[in-house]
């Protein structure tokens, strides 16, 4: 081959590689949230099935209160119910995830820039927090992507005002050393061609992989390089679900994204990889 053919070619090679690079550190996973009525019950599901948490604090929304399971890259699991179980939390933006006992709903991104990054997908940026058992206050400022509910078809970015260590280790240390992190989410999606074009013009990313995943029994597209894999399906429990909570997060896998080994846990979907 020419030389100056091999040039070119090794360029194109080089952009690709930063592009998916780039794509990759933006969205950089923060936490998932899963969502359910009564917490202490939820805490006591993922301890039956090894994954290890701590008590967050309540939500200065007057609404909610969180436990979660860290990851040794600072990601964590965000075990979301109602301050009050048996009044549930339907006002919250995630109320219909939280008193139906759904599991995965939502993620958030980790954003440096938070500023720029609002202005250039058109977000509103809002102010956070929470206080911990132990009474130190956690201030985070946050933006929701697109129209949808925040962190459920996108993700939402969030950029802590206070030490993120403290968001993420109560404890000071991660509760689940042992695994690297989230390594994917998976995101019900109702047409699978409209719902990749969004994500490719939201955060500059390549053409996904497609295949059909018989697990789920759904078409999937994963983008590489990043954690998102979308999901559609026209039958079975994953248009079910579809039809009950609109375009959200329906699973979580952490770890790793090789030989994934599905929890056990009852009404939800949290896969633990190599």
């Amino acid at each position: 081959m020419h030389p100056y053919v091999l040039k070119k070619l090794a360029a194109c090679l080089i952009g690709a590689l930063v592009c998916v690079t780039a794509a990759a550190a933006e969205l950089r996973v923060d936490h998932v949230t899963i969502a359910g009525r009564d917490l202490k019950d939820m805490r006591a599901k993922f301890a039956a099935a090894g994954i290890r948490t701590e008590y967050g604090g309540k939500h200065t929304n007057g609404l909610t209160e969180m436990a979660l399971a860290s990851f040794a890259d600072g990601s964590y699991l965000e075990l979301m119910a109602a301050q009050d179980p048996k009044a549930g939390a339907a006002k919250h933006c995630w109320g219909k995830f939280i008193d139906a006992n759904a599991g995965p709903c939502a993620w958030a991104i980790a954003v440096d820039d938070l500023d720029s990054a609002a202005k250039r997908l058109g977000s509103q940026i809002s102010l956070g927090g929470r206080k911990r058992p132990d009474g130190v206050e956690l201030k985070w400022r946050s933006a929701a992507v697109g129209p949808e509910a925040q962190g459920t078809f996108f993700p939402f970015m969030i950029h802590d005002e206070t030490d993120r260590a403290l968001r993420a280790y109560p404890g000071g240390k991660p509760t689940m050393p042992e695994m690297r992190g989230v390594a994917e989410v998976y995101i019900g999606v109702r047409n699978l061609d409209a719902s990749v074009k969004r994500y490719r013009a939201a955060f500059a990313l390549n053409e996904p992989l497609k295949t059909f995943d018989k697990a789920l029994g759904a078409m999937t597209a994963r983008f590489p390089g990043t954690p998102v894999v979308l999901a559609a399906s026209r039958a079975g429990w994953l248009a079910d679900r579809l039809n009950q909570f609109g375009e959200a997060p329906f699973a979580f896998v952490v770890g790793g994204t090789k030989n994934v080994r599905w929890l056990k846990i009852a009404g939800m979907k949290v896969g633990v990889g190599m």
